[in-house]
């Protein structure tokens, strides 16, 4: 079993390269995977491994940066590694969005917890925003939420702009670190009733009863699970390997689905080449899972 967490937390960092070599080592000696960003305003990251080798790492980041807990973190299982690699990066901004938080203006935002939450959204004045891309919308999403379908979350300020200041708004994201920003930047522009859910979907779905919820779907991650359900549990999806969609068990009875090959959003788009390029390669693996190997190209489990 692997423990996967899920975390931020808005601080100020010098010498990023010192410790982008640091946790690079830490990772490599614990044995752990995923991806943590360092940037001049924080961090942020998703990282998988042994229980006893996570609790170390945690440890170790907040001894370096000198902080008693994070601004948001949520803690799920998997039966397999769902990442691939260990990755340390170095980032302007933990999330592309032109704006930069620091603790006077991280104060402005309003966060809601998993109860509220659902009075808020439930009311018809409430203008409900998944601040997620729209594949991700498209998996799960909030009743009545509306998404702004956006590709760039740099494009997320234009769209922001069209909203009526008077109204109230809902946002929410994966685990809460892209409403953030968004928050701040609606306050700026004089935007008054603006709350975000705290700890994001994750956290709602970890704690709301599959009977009081309001989620409908299931809810996309960045990993190789592809998707959760209620209490954090693994979700049905699974991810094509022609345009890296997420696929429905819905999709995968279409007669445009292959596994490794295509799927009904891009079986009309890919050239007969590329068919035969991810056919070659599914058979590979295929032939690898057949002697007990995993594949380097090996995506599902």
């Amino acid at each position: 079993m692997f423990i996967v967490f899920g975390f931020y937390k808005f601080k100020k960092i010098k010498s990023l390269k010192k410790y982008k070599s640091l946790f690079q080592e830490e990772f490599s000696k614990k044995n752990i995977k995923g991806t943590i960003i360092f940037s001049s305003e924080g961090l942020n990251g998703t990282i998988a491994g042994d229980k006893k080798n996570i609790r170390d790492v945690i440890k170790r980041l907040k001894q370096e940066f000198k902080f008693k807990d994070f601004d948001s973190r949520n803690i799920s299982s998997s039966n397999f590694q769902p990442f691939h690699k260990g990755k340390i990066k170095i980032k302007k901004e933990v999330v592309p969005l032109g704006l930069k938080i620091n603790p006077k203006n991280k104060k402005l935002n309003k966060y809601i917890s998993v109860k509220s939450w659902n009075r808020l959204i439930s009311n018809k004045e409430t203008l409900v925003i998944d601040a997620r891309k729209p594949f991700e919308y498209d998996v799960g999403t909030f009743k009545n939420s509306i998404n702004p379908k956006i590709q760039n979350f740099r494009d997320f300020p234009k769209y922001l702009k069209k909203i009526k200041k008077t109204k109230p708004v809902a946002m929410f994201c994966t685990g809460g670190i892209r409403c953030e920003k968004a928050s701040i930047f609606l306050k700026k522009k004089g935007f008054k009733n603006v709350f975000q859910l705290k700890g994001g979907i994750l956290n709602y779905l970890k704690k709301i009863k599959r009977k009081d919820s309001l989620w409908e779907g299931e809810c996309y991650v960045f990993d190789n699970r592809v998707s959760l359900k209620h209490k954090l549990k693994q979700g049905t999806f699974s991810m094509c390997s022609g345009c890296r969609t997420p696929i429905s068990t819905n999709d995968s009875k279409s007669n445009k689905y292959e596994e490794g090959v295509s799927c009904p959003s891009c079986y009309d788009t890919l050239s007969s080449s590329q068919k035969s390029r991810f056919r070659m390669r599914q058979s590979q693996i295929n032939l690898a899972k057949k002697v007990g190997r995993k594949h380097k190209f090996q995506k599902e489990y």
